[in-house]
């Protein structure tokens, strides 16, 4: 596969972000004034509570079987690794720009979550199609590959919802907390914001108040199913978790998967599941387009800032993936699967997951700073996963 070509086949799903981004933005437009903020929340939660579980329980559900289960066992490790790095470099970052309390959610986002299934599911086909692709026939490229994208964006959803979602809550909150006293964030503060999404005492992180003699004594020990019962378990099951749940349970269970997959008697369900999943990336890729119109008018986003999330998403994390992934078919972990092993290493180059901004949305958090980031971070991909692709191609090859 020449360079020219693989250029077009990591360019082209990108330009199709862009292109859709740049139409969310103008229907934001004062003079057009179709997604203003009230539209933009409306819309959020229905691709909350709706888009985004549909995508995933169906896509799971038709590609999902136990042996797939079985061979692609190491990608939700692969991909808790990359939000466990991201995360700590998120950290560091966070403490080096020392950016305002709203923000620190967002950075630590960017750095941990990546695009793991929409990005995929335009570029992976478009890789598949062209003459001289390492990865064999492209009709079975295609049925891999969309196995291997499913289980990557459901697992990915998971880790989003659970985790960066929690973050950007607690963010957001304590920002509102400090705002009444319209103070500067101090030095200790700083140092002490990684111990209050540790130990909430807010319902944000799915813990319930506790108190802080609590936390603080360890002598005063707590039963496991105590623990349990104080655990917030509405925040942690969030809608795309629930929809990956089900899709898992439709793909690994036969009678229910022959029942609805296919020409099956409860195809409509699987049918009608798919064409409201189908709607998930353009409206999410459209929100993002609209939120960026703030962005164009000015943010507090300092350079550095973007410059550190930049650098990690696509300098250090690919770097840290290709020792990682093979270190794992070294040890024997991962099958001798060119393409698994392409999908592997490209969750650690893709840019920052678009769902972020449908978070920041929800809590009114850095909707401006955020599309700014996504503008600069899908902008620059073109570039980074054109290169990063080459590499990997050569590397499985």
């Amino acid at each position: 596969m020449g360079l020219l070509d693989l250029l077009i086949a990591a360019t082209i799903p990108v330009l199709k972000v862009l292109l859709i981004t740049a139409l969310g933005t103008f229907l934001a437009l004062d003079r057009v004034d179709i997604l203003k903020d009230d539209a933009r929340r409306h819309v959020n939660n229905v691709v909350f509570y709706v888009f985004n579980p549909a995508l995933i329980a169906s896509k799971l559900a038709e590609t999902v079987t136990y042996e797939s289960i079985v061979k692609m066992w190491f990608m939700p490790v692969n991909i808790l690794i990359t939000f466990i790095i991201g995360s700590a470099l998120g950290w560091i970052l966070v403490h080096l720009t020392r950016p305002p309390t709203r923000l620190r959610g967002l950075i630590v986002g960017c750095c941990a979550a990546g695009n793991m299934g929409n990005m995929f599911l335009i570029m992976i086909p478009a890789v598949c199609k062209e003459k001289g692709s390492p990865f064999g026939a492209p009709d079975a490229c295609q049925s891999y590959g969309l196995a291997y994208i499913s289980l990557s964006m459901a697992v990915g959803a998971i880790y989003l919802w659970t985790y960066v979602y929690n973050i950007v809550r607690s963010s957001a909150t304590d920002s509102n907390d400090d705002e009444p006293a319209a103070r500067e964030v101090s030095a200790a503060e700083e140092g002490n914001f990684t111990k209050s999404l540790l130990h909430s005492q807010s319902p944000r992180l799915g813990i319930k108040d506790a108190k802080p003699e609590e936390i603080v004594d360890s002598s005063n020990k707590q039963t496991f199913m105590s623990k349990l019962g104080h655990i917030n378990w509405k925040l942690i099951f969030a809608p795309s978790t629930i929809g990956a749940i089900v899709g898992f349970v439709i793909g690994l269970t036969p009678f229910i998967r022959n029942a609805m997959i296919g020409d099956g008697p409860l195809h409509l369900i699987q049918d009608t599941a798919s064409l409201l999943g189908d709607g998930a990336i353009p409206t999410l890729t459209l929100i993002l387009g609209a939120n960026l119109l703030k962005g164009l008018q000015g943010s507090g986003m300092h350079k550095s800032m973007l410059f550190g999330i930049v650098l990690t998403r696509y300098i250090a994390l690919p770097l840290i993936g290709i020792v990682i992934v093979k270190a794992a078919l070294y040890l024997g972990f991962i099958p001798d699967d060119p393409l698994y092993q392409f999908i592997l290493l490209l969750q650690f180059a893709v840019p920052p997951a678009m769902n972020i901004g449908v978070i920041t949305q929800l809590f009114g958090a850095g909707e401006t700073e955020c599309s700014v980031i996504m503008l600069w971070a899908y902008a620059l991909a073109s570039v980074s996963l054109t290169l990063w692709s080459t590499f990997f191609m050569w590397l499985v090859a």
